[in-house]
């Protein structure tokens, strides 16, 4: 535990933003270790404005690397009008992916250790970062696409580690849940029109067993999966941060993320993207 205190310590020097408000460090701390390890911990000590949330955020993301791996890219969160709602949000937020994301292949079975307690299963979707040329991209969804290479089937597995989550500022206080995911066969991009074109009318299908328990478009996502796309480097540029080549982003939640059980089979479905449904899945026990 003292070492981990230290190491926490020696990153948070590094890594802390230079913002007035901030949780204090020992609690940043304490919620990395709960994050980490499964035990369930009280919210930051309220009242956080949202600028003291994203102090937080940065200062628990080079924490959360010690355990689930190096920064791989970004999550988008909130980017669908039901999970803003649920917030309390105006638009959508965002936090760091870890490459705990990416490890799990689609087909595996997942097990609820302790330290995975309070997992959730959410609908989403992945985009890598072909180049830095992304930064300069606009909103123009062909001319975001010119700078990705690959779309990829993707279902987060997203874990609060907190007793409750009252609103948007205390989601993003803990890197919007960012924990782990499941990444299904990688699509690659081509950069015209159709393929943006369905990109937004793909129809998006979530199945707990045989039970289906959502179905979205790619409209879901601000309208189109790219603009949540564009949401997160005009978001990261007020921060003087740039997206860079081989950066993954997931794109947000096609609808609001349900708890996993054991013993139960999740399969999520793509329809209209490509000329067959695209699939991935996870089993738990």
């Amino acid at each position: 535990m003292r070492r981990f205190v230290m190491l926490a310590a020696a990153s948070l020097a590094l890594a802390s933003p230079a913002l007035a408000a901030c949780p204090d460090e020992t609690e940043v701390a304490a919620m990395a270790g709960a994050l980490s390890s499964g035990r369930i911990a009280e919210p930051f000590s309220p009242p956080l404005t949202m600028a003291d949330a994203e102090c937080a955020r940065d200062r628990l993301a080079p924490l959360l690397a010690q355990h689930f791996g190096r920064a791989v890219g970004y999550k988008v969160g909130a980017a669908g009008e039901a999970t803003q709602r649920r917030y309390g949000l105006p638009g959508p937020v965002w936090g760091v992916l870890f490459a705990s994301a990416l490890q799990t292949r689609s087909g595996a079975t997942v097990a609820l250790t302790p330290a995975l307690a309070g997992l959730s299963v959410e609908a989403d979707l992945l985009v890598r970062v072909r180049d830095a040329g992304i930064n300069r991209a606009g909103r123009d969804h062909v001319a975001l696409l010119r700078h990705l290479d690959q779309v990829i089937p993707f279902i987060e597995l997203p874990r609060a580690g907190v007793a409750r989550v009252p609103d948007g500022i205390a989601l993003v206080s803990v890197n919007v849940s960012s924990r782990l995911g499941v990444v299904g066969r990688a699509i690659p991009v081509r950069a015209d029109a159709d393929f943006a074109a369905r990109l937004g009318s793909m129809v998006v299908t979530f199945h707990d067993d045989d039970r289906q328990i959502a179905r979205e478009t790619g409209a879901t996502l601000l309208g189109h999966p790219l603009n949540a796309l564009a949401y997160l480097v005009e978001a990261l540029a007020k921060e003087g941060k740039q997206l860079k080549a081989g950066d993954i982003v997931s794109l947000g939640g096609f609808a609001p993320s349900v708890p996993a059980v054991a013993g139960h089979r999740y399969e999520q479905r793509y329809e209209g993207l490509g000329a067959e449904t695209i699939s991935v899945s996870v089993r738990f026990r």
